[in-house]
């Protein structure tokens, strides 16, 4: 449960728009909005697969 304590800061760099309707829900999904928008995560599987789906729209950094 080490794992559950850490966190994650989402940035969106890059507009969803004009990319795949699933990416942008993906993104919705993360909590951002516009670009430069942020979030601070917890770091779970499920959020690291949501970030690997649109590594090209976000920045990750340890938070």
């Amino acid at each position: 449960m080490a794992n559950a304590s850490k966190n994650v800061k989402v940035t969106l760099v890059r507009s969803p728009i004009g990319t795949p309707e699933s990416h942008r829900a993906t993104v919705r999904g993360l909590g951002l909005r516009g670009v430069n928008s942020s979030r601070v995560l917890v770091d779970t599987p499920e959020v690291r697969g949501m970030i690997r789906k649109v590594a090209y729209l976000v920045t990750v950094a340890e938070a």
